[in-house]
């Protein structure tokens, strides 16, 4: 799928946004069978730990710091350079990617005991349940060499405008992970599904997610071949283009991943409460990542190789434009998932997860916990597409200042809430959305002051305007929350998820037409992208 040069295609990121509610569907299936299978036990807890290690390095050097520096100097250089000399610094980054991330697998693999006795403190030295995640951390650790080079291949092709199946990727890691993981986890344990599951039911997990990641670096090759990449092995790491991706990675490195850094301070957090707030608190962000990942991420996507065109061209006019066009649109697209997640997380999470060994008490907590992080989820969506620009212009350091800050401002708020208020894991989510609101505001105070202008009056009205349309939504909500849901519930899973599904179809209206009818630009957009397709689709062949 191809965008225009300079412009953010709506069809592009709407084919993104596709990718990534399939990709994150699979995510929520996975969560969902895990939690059927393990509820939030201490097994759960253990896995959950384990896997927090090489998914935090992702973010660190992967889907954080290496795509977004890759994407910008490989963007720039197709355009100044033309796209032999991009090619030539692919297959360099590519080979210093594998070599670099092969050592941190190696390290990662000798350093799990020292690494968990970090992440997850609280478990304990020498209990069963460290010894676990420490030999799951290690099954586990070569994830992140698979998932660096699939977010390299991903940049590669986001930079020559193809999204769709970058985006598909992660679906295919869902899909091992669930299958292959599931597959092992009943061959290597005789009690799986059982309450007396042993460790070999976690081992198949923890395989199955090797196997996913390597399945989301595979499905890439073809349509990487299409666009004219063929991989040589390039040692000349001393070329200009790669110290810069180098020197753009080092602040990146903090500045986007501070999302997964607090998660990883309140996991340490959590493991200090027993047995079931890890997994609450890990329940409750997999449905906060569903939107982020649908809009935030997919505006961000298809935005980042647009304004830093713009930006190697020294139009900046048309990159304050693209990027004031880009956070709207994401608040537009968040503002109803932020509400309805406040209202609703009850029903939603008893929806998904209640049933076998998730308990009606372990809803209420993860509920409890879901509703403190969607007081985040717009900041989440606007840092998704506002920090990758602070690189496009060469300000590295200052996102990773605003990290710096960020990290040490929610270890504060956890002591706060968690320790002296006694909110135990409410605290840890309410102070994970706090911050992310902190972060983006500082970061676009000082895009505001690095471009002079960012069409804030122009924001501030569309901001009004969906206060007005997430009226309407939140009154819906609460209607169905007094009248409709609770007589559902005792019609069964179907009842529940039909009333639940009708009340999210009647509140996305109800907010919808209230936008519309306020004439906001970007829904305008929507809709005069939906009516030519269906016109499309109305003329006779």
């Amino acid at each position: 799928m191809a965008a225009p040069p300079n412009k953010i295609s709506a069809k592009a990121a709407g084919l993104v946004s596709l990718a990534v509610m399939c990709s994150r569907l699979l995510g929520l299936v996975r969560e969902q069978v895990f939690a059927a299978l393990f509820g939030a036990s201490a097994g759960m807890d253990a896995f959950i730990a384990a896997f927090r290690a090489p998914n935090l390095l992702r973010d660190l050097f992967a889907e954080g710091a290496l795509s977004t520096a890759f994407v910008t100097i490989f963007s720039e250089k197709i355009t100044k350079e033309g796209e032999a000399n991009a090619w030539q610094l692919a297959n360099k980054v590519a080979t210093l990617t594998a070599v670099f991330m092969s050592g941190v697998t190696l390290l990662g693999i000798w350093l799990a005991p020292q690494l968990m006795h970090v992440l997850a403190a609280g478990f304990g030295v020498g209990t069963v349940k460290m010894e676990t995640a420490i030999l799951l951390t290690r099954i586990m650790f070569p994830f992140i060499a698979l998932v660096s080079l699939a977010a390299l291949v991903m940049g590669m092709l986001n930079a020559k405008s193809v999204f769709g199946m970058p985006a598909m990727a992660s679906t295919f890691f869902n899909i091992g992970s669930i299958l292959g993981g599931v597959g092992l986890a009943w061959l290597l344990d005789p009690a799986f599904g059982t309450a007396q599951y042993g460790t070999g039911s976690l081992i198949g997990l923890a395989i199955g997610t090797l196997l996913g990641g390597t399945l989301q670096l595979v499905v890439q090759f073809p349509a990487l071949r299409r666009v004219g990449f063929r991989f040589r092995p390039d040692f000349a790491w001393r070329d200009p283009g790669v110290q810069r991706i180098l020197w753009l990675m080092g602040p990146a490195v903090i500045a986007a991943s501070a999302v997964q850094v607090n998660v990883m301070v309140n996991g340490n957090f959590a493991s200090h409460l027993g047995d079931g707030p890890v997994s609450w608190l890990n329940y409750a962000f997999r449905l906060m990542q569903l939107p982020i990942g649908i809009f935030g991420v997919a505006i961000g996507t298809v935005t980042l190789p647009v304004i830093a065109r713009s930006a190697a061209a020294g139009n900046t006019a048309e990159f304050r434009s693209i990027l004031a066009k880009g956070m709207r649109l994401a608040f537009v697209l968040t503002i109803p998932s932020t509400i309805g997640l406040v209202l609703l997380a009850r029903p939603i999470i008893a929806l998904i997860y209640e049933r076998r060994k998730f308990t009606a008490l372990d809803t209420l907590h993860a509920a409890e916990a879901l509703q403190f992080y969607a007081i985040g989820l717009c900041a989440y969506a606007g840092i998704k597409v506002l920090a990758p620009a602070f690189y496009a212009l060469g300000k590295r350091n200052t996102p990773m200042l605003v990290s710096f800050l960020a990290i040490a401002v929610n270890y504060g708020l956890n002591q706060y809430f968690t320790f002296h208020l006694g909110w135990g894991h409410k605290g840890l989510a309410l102070s994970t959305g706090l911050v992310a609101l902190t972060n983006f505001l500082l970061l676009y105070a000082l895009m505001h002051r690095q471009v002079e202008r960012l069409e804030t009056r122009q924001m501030a009205a569309t901001l009004a305007k969906l206060a007005l349309a997430g009226t309407a939504l939140a009154a819906v909500c609460w209607a169905a929350l007094v009248w409709v849901l609770p007589l559902a519930g005792q019609a069964g899973v179907a009842g529940k998820a039909g009333a639940l599904f009708a009340t999210i179809a009647v509140a996305g209206a109800a907010f919808f037409g209230v936008a519309f009818f306020l004439r906001i630009e970007e829904i305008d957009d929507v809709a005069a992208m939906v009516r030519r397709k269906l016109g499309r689709f109305a003329k006779p062949a």
